[in-house]
């Protein structure tokens, strides 16, 4: 049993570009269709599918098979929610990563939240 999903959603793709996989699945939920479309748009992982509650995750690779994403790492957990308001928006490697957020207007990266004006829980850190 998975305490956490959203840690599980993070440590699959890691370990997936780590193992230069074409793909991965896992078990869906809003909350992991709505990080992976941030994701995609953000261009860190390739087209996202849901069939028959299996969420599938194409990984994205450059030239010479470079991952399009460093690193992601969990930032806000089950035991330490962390939350950020507009005026303290992390940055990552200086403005080169984004930060993944939940607003109460959906989930969206740091640089939307900012011209949205709006703060949240900081879900991930990608680069």
């Amino acid at each position: 049993m998975v305490v956490d999903p959203l840690s599980d959603f993070v440590v699959r793709i890691k370990n997936g570009y780590m193992a230069k996989l074409v793909f991965v699945e896992m078990p869906t939920s809003r909350m992991k269709e709505a990080v992976a479309a941030v994701l995609e748009k953000s261009g860190y992982i390739g087209e996202t599918k849901t069939k028959d509650g299996l969420l599938t995750i194409n990984l994205k690779y450059g030239a010479k098979d470079q991952p399009a994403l460093t690193d992601i790492r969990r930032v806000s957990k089950p035991g330490l929610r962390v939350y950020t308001g507009v005026k303290h928006m992390p940055w990552v490697l200086g403005g080169r990563g984004i930060s993944v957020l939940s607003t109460p207007k959906g989930v969206m990266n740091n640089h939307q939240a900012k011209k949205l004006k709006l703060g949240g829980e900081i879900i991930a850190k990608v680069w």
